[in-house]
């Protein structure tokens, strides 16, 4: 029993690992871009589990939810359930993903420059991507075609008859926006545009162009992927 005891508590701290390999002093000496996933979770979490350091603890997260785009899908509750995490652990691993997500539209003077659809895919990816319902959104642009907003307009099961275009440019003509560029998810991970979507890109681009705020491209997001609606002539 003793024998077995011992063994269950050998690596339940971090500060049992060597100091060259502790998470938080390798940020230190190396910087944050040095570090793994479990790693960097491993700071988030300061404190393993039974049986288990932090570090390992971020490693069975990582396995259970199959890598960082699962955690960031499921839901807290189904996060806080894991064993050795919690309420605190799982709402600390979930703010951490949320503030990521907002960095790179946190400060107006480093606003980001939309230059291809790749640039504006890459702002909402991670987030869209993970969205269970159908989500329309709008990135409202200067005439530097930098990033003032995006703004949420829908969610739910979306088709022609609920978009109202009027509601698209709104966000832009208040904020005077120059341009605009819509985006939505398709939950199923397939991002082929459907007949609606041709639909309502159609009618934002004449829209646009009556109201002087132009429609630079609607993105359809999947799973990991995205189409540029732009870019094949659908509804452009």
């Amino acid at each position: 029993m003793g024998g077995i005891l011992d063994e269950t508590k050998a690596s339940y701290r971090i500060m049992d690992l060597a100091e060259s390999e502790r998470p938080r002093e390798r940020l230190a000496r190396l910087g944050p871009q040095a570090l793994n996933n479990a790693e960097l979770l491993a700071i988030l979490l300061r404190v393993g589990g039974k049986g288990e350091n932090a570090v390992q603890l971020g490693q069975r997260i990582l396995q259970t939810f199959k890598g960082l785009r699962g955690l960031h899908q499921a839901p807290l509750e189904e996060v806080t359930r894991l064993k050795g995490l919690g309420e605190a652990k799982a709402a600390t691993i979930k703010a951490a993903i949320e503030l990521g997500r907002r960095l790179a539209l946190a400060a107006p003077e480093e606003r980001p420059a939309i230059n291809s659809p790749a640039d504006a895919a890459a702002l909402v990816m991670f987030e869209m991507s993970a969205l269970e319902q159908e989500h329309l959104r709008v990135m409202l642009l200067n005439t530097r075609n930098e990033v003032l907003d995006i703004v949420e307009l829908y969610h739910g099961s979306l088709n022609a008859s609920l978009v109202r275009v009027g509601e698209v440019f709104k966000p832009a003509v208040r904020r005077n926006a120059a341009s605009i560029i819509v985006l939505h998810n398709h939950p199923s991970g397939d991002p082929t545009p459907s007949p609606d979507d041709i639909t309502v890109t159609q009618a934002i681009v004449q829209a646009g162009k009556l109201m002087d705020i132009e429609c630079l491209d609607h993105l359809v997001i999947g799973q990991g992927k995205y189409i540029s609606m732009k870019e094949r002539s659908l509804g452009f």
